[in-house]
C-alpha cells in the first residue's frame, strides 16, 4: 500500500514536467503507467512499490517542421539562415524522492533544483534548420532587440543521399536554402465574445473611482457569441522542397 503523500506528490510532479527539456533516472522494479500529455507525446509515470521515487518519462515531439512564432511577427520578414548536423534529445526522464522534495519544500519556498531531478535521454541525429525573423522586442529587453530565430528539426532519413550532401556541403546559403520550402499560417481560433447587440447594461456614472448605476434596481443582461478568428501568434511550417527543383539549382563542392 502507498501513503498518502506519495500519491499527492505523484499528481503534483505529474503537472510539473509538462515544460521540463530534460528526464531523469528509471528506477529498475517500477511498472510503468502511460498517462496523456496535452502538450507534447505520451508521459509514462512509475512508482515502484519500494520507496516513494516517482518517475515521469516524456516523449518529445522534436521533428514537426513546425514552429510558433508569437505575436508581431513578421511573415514577410523569415529567412534561412543555416542547416548542420546536430544531437538532439528524443525525450526526458524526470525523477524524485516524494518525502525529499516535500521536505524541501518546506525548508525553502522556492523547492529544490533536483525536485525533480531531470535529465535527457534518447538522443539522435538530426539536421537543424534555423531560419531569422524580426518580431516585436520582449519587455524584457532593454535593448529593443526585433531580430530572432528559430530552428526545426529534420530526420536524416528524410533526404536522400544527394541531398543530405547538399545540405552538408552544399556550396552558398542560397542554394541550401533552396532545399526547402517554407509556409505560413495563422491557425483559425474559437472565442467567444460579449455580443452588443443582444445585450443591455445599465446607464450610470462613475462616483470616486467606482461604477454607480442610474437606477440601483437595473440589472445589465450581457450575452455572449462565439467567433472565429486568426489567431495572433504565427505558424510556420518547413518542408523539403520537391527534389527537381533543389537538385537543379543546389551545387557542390
Amino acid at each position: 500500500m502507498f501513503r498518502t503523500k506519495p500519491v499527492i506528490f505523484a499528481a503534483l510532479l505529474l503537472a510539473s514536467v509538462a515544460n521540463a527539456q530534460y528526464g531523469a533516472k528509471l528506477n529498475a522494479g517500477a511498472s510503468p503507467t502511460t498517462v496523456a500529455s496535452s502538450t507534447s507525446g505520451s508521459v509514462t509515470a512509475s512508482m515502484p512499490a519500494r520507496g516513494h521515487e516517482m518517475v515521469v518519462v516524456k516523449s518529445l515531439e522534436r521533428f514537426t517542421h513546425t514552429a510558433t512564432l508569437p505575436k508581431g511577427a513578421d511573415p514577410a520578414s523569415v529567412r534561412f539562415e543555416r542547416v548542420k548536423l546536430v544531437r538532439i534529445p528524443t525525450r526526458t526522464r524526470s525523477t524524485a524522492d516524494a518525502d525529499y522534495c516535500e521536505e524541501a519544500a518546506l525548508r525553502e519556498p522556492g523547492g529544490s533544483m533536483r525536485c525533480p531531478s531531470i535529465r535527457q535521454e534518447g538522443i539522435a541525429r538530426a539536421f537543424e534548420v534555423t531560419y531569422s525573423f524580426e518580431g516585436q522586442p520582449l519587455a524584457s529587453d532593454e535593448y529593443g532587440n526585433r531580430s530572432f530565430t528559430f530552428s526545426v528539426y529534420f530526420r536524416p532519413e528524410e533526404f536522400s543521399a544527394k541531398q543530405q550532401e547538399v545540405l552538408l556541403r552544399g556550396k552558398g546559403r542560397a542554394s541550401v536554402a533552396e532545399m526547402f520550402q517554407l509556409t505560413t499560417s495563422r491557425e483559425l481560433q474559437s472565442r467567444e465574445v460579449v455580443d452588443y447587440n443582444h445585450s443591455t447594461f445599465c446607464a450610470g456614472t462613475y462616483v470616486d473611482g467606482l461604477w454607480s448605476r442610474t437606477n440601483p434596481a437595473c440589472e445589465d443582461s450581457i450575452k455572449f457569441k462565439t467567433i472565429t478568428v486568426p489567431a495572433e501568434y504565427l505558424t510556420v511550417r518547413v518542408e523539403p522542397a520537391p527534389l527537381s527543383r533543389a537538385a537543379a539549382s543546389a551545387s557542390v563542392y
